[in-house]
Parts: structure tokens; sequence; C-alpha cells
């Protein structure tokens, strides 16, 4: 069988009614329109299953390679758990109007309903136009009761949380967590691989037929948690160099990793595959002496499980992040 290498997938792009065109300026995402609101960079779903886009393994879906290489690609605790079943969706999205205000189950409640896991996810934002902010939480504490009325009266913007960003903030959205982006806002998102979403309300705004999109009021009251939090925007240590963890959950480790010199990625104590998303400028990745593969602003590239170390080596500069499963032992505590 031959070897593994770093591997790149063909984006999947998804048209949106919230959709802009900074895909295609901000991240050079080729082929896209002027309402592409999503890229899926890295997708087990059906339907929107990634292909391999480099390589000797071109043209062959994920699910596909994980069935010939198992552990060797995922990890072995990871194929224990989730066998050919990649367990995350790493997407780039472009909020050129607000999305929905919007919730997704946990693990408990999609299993019992669907059988498959929930959502949690993070969002890290790549580019922000001047004022950009998003929703986050609730500002106050509330009942099922209550924010039902607000649903009802439409006057469910009152009580959620507003955060103005800019580059480089950070947001953990557990399941559970209501929250909906505001326009002007680019950003990367790491998820569990689920595509379950309660629409709590959508602005009354219509689709292309002219009509209001659904809405999930009942199981986004199930869904939710009202807890309010003092500070919603995940904080950590910048760092040169070296990686700043800025996401430690359940269901994924994130770390970002600004680099200006070359940086020995090691592994030793990673049992996971390792996915790198660029969001500012450009390194090789060296796999093997002498064998090399490139990462740009606006790609994903996985680093199979069998890797021990990869050599990150930046053109000036370069800015990852770098997600991967954490031991199920971390899962557990």
């Amino acid at each position: 069988m031959s070897a593994l290498y770093p591997l790149k997938f063909t984006p999947i792009y998804k048209q949106k009614i919230w959709g802009g065109n900074r895909l295609k300026k901000v991240l050079k995402k080729t082929n896209t329109s002027e309402n592409t609101g999503e890229s899926w960079e890295i997708s087990p779903l059906e339907n929107s299953e990634s292909i391999v886009e480099n390589g000797f393994l071109a043209g062959n879906s994920l699910s596909e390679i994980i069935e010939v290489y198992m552990s060797d690609l995922v990890g072995e605790s990871v194929f224990e758990r989730f066998g050919t079943r990649f367990p995350l969706l790493l997407k780039f999205i472009d909020a050129q109007d607000l999305l929905s205000v919007q919730v997704h189950p946990d693990d408990e409640m999609a299993m019992d309903k669907y059988g498959i896991n929930g959502k949690s996810e993070v969002w890290y934002v790549v580019d922000a136009a001047e004022n950009a902010f998003l929703y986050a939480g609730f500002n106050q504490k509330l009942t099922t009761v209550a924010f039902r009325n607000n649903i009802e009266q439409k006057t469910v913007e009152e009580v959620l949380n507003k955060e103005f960003v800019e580059k480089g903030d950070v947001f953990y959205i557990p399941a559970g967590r209501i929250h909906a982006t505001g326009p002007g806002v680019l950003f990367a998102e790491i998820q569990q691989a689920s595509d379950v979403t309660y629409r709590v309300y959508d602005w009354d705004r219509k689709d292309t037929d002219g009509k209001l999109r659904e809405l999930h009021v009942q199981e986004a009251l199930e869904a939710l948690d009202f807890e309010v939090l003092d500070d919603y925007k995940s904080h950590f240590s910048s760092a040169t160099n070296r990686p700043a963890t800025i996401v430690d959950a359940p269901h994924f480790i994130v770390k970002k990793l600004t680099l200006t010199e070359p940086y020995n990625a090691e592994y030793n104590l990673v049992d996971s595959f390792v996915a790198y998303m660029c969001v500012e400028g450009t390194a090789v990745i060296e796999y093997r002496p002498g064998k090399t593969e490139f990462i740009k602003k606006g790609e994903t590239v996985l680093i199979p499980a069998v890797f021990e170390s990869i050599n990150l080596i930046p053109d000036e500069s370069v800015e990852l992040l770098e997600i991967y499963i954490p031991d199920p032992v971390s899962v557990s505590e």
C-alpha cells in the first residue's frame, strides 16, 4: 500500500441567501458566485462528502480512504470511536447578511432523535468589516416560557448577547448555545460532523421563492441552554513560533500557530489526524525529507495520523489553525 501524505480536498461551495463574495476576494476561492456563503473544506456528510484533490489518492472520497488506511489516517482512538465516518466538518463562511438565530442539539438529544451526534462548533474570525458583529448566548436570564414569548413577539434580538468582532476573535459555540452571525464576518468554522440546525428566528426573511424560511421553535426550545455568561468570547495567550491553544473542548482541540520561522510540529502525544486551516500567509509542509506540500490562505490540509512530525516552513509568515481530536480520556473527564 502506497504511503500517505498531506491531503487536500476539493472545496464544496454552498450558495446561501446571506452569502457574499469574500470567499473569492479574500480567500482566493475560484468558481464561486456572488452569493457563496460556505466553502466546505473537509466534510464527511452524505451528498456533500469531500473528494481528495492532490496526489495519487485524487478522486477518492474521504470515507473510501479512511476505509483503506483506517487508523493510519485518523488515529487508533478516533477510528475505534468513529469508524469510517470522519468526526469533524471544517468550513470557511462568508456572511454578507444576518444568519438566522439558531441553536444545535447536543449529542444526547441528536442521538435520541436522529441517531447521530450533536453539533458544537468554533468560530475563528478571519476578516471582519467595520462594526461587524455576531450574537452568542443570552444577555439576561430567561425561562422557556419567556423566550417563547420573545419569539412570538419578534423581540428575540433584545435578549441576545451582541459582540462586535475583529480579525482573530474566537467564539466557542457549544451545543445548546443560541447564536447568529451578523453581516460582514468571514470566519473559519470547526464543528462536529453534523448539519442539524434549529432556526429560532430568521428576521422575517423570505427565500428565493418569496416564502418565509421554516422555523424549528419547539425543537430549539428543547435544545437551548439558557445559562448566561459574563463573557462569551474565547480568550487565549497569543504566541509566535509556538502553538497557542484557543479552544480545548471535548470534541476537538483548536490551536493557533503564528510562524515567522521554520517550526517542527510533533504529534507523539496526539492519537489523531491533524488538520491545518490557513487563515493568513503561506507555508511549505515538509513531511518527509525532500517531500513537500504547500498551504496558502484559504486552504485546508489534512495530516494523516501516521506522521509523528512535520516541518512547517513559512514564506515570511503564516497563521494556521491546528485542529485534532482529543484523547478519549479527556472526553470522559
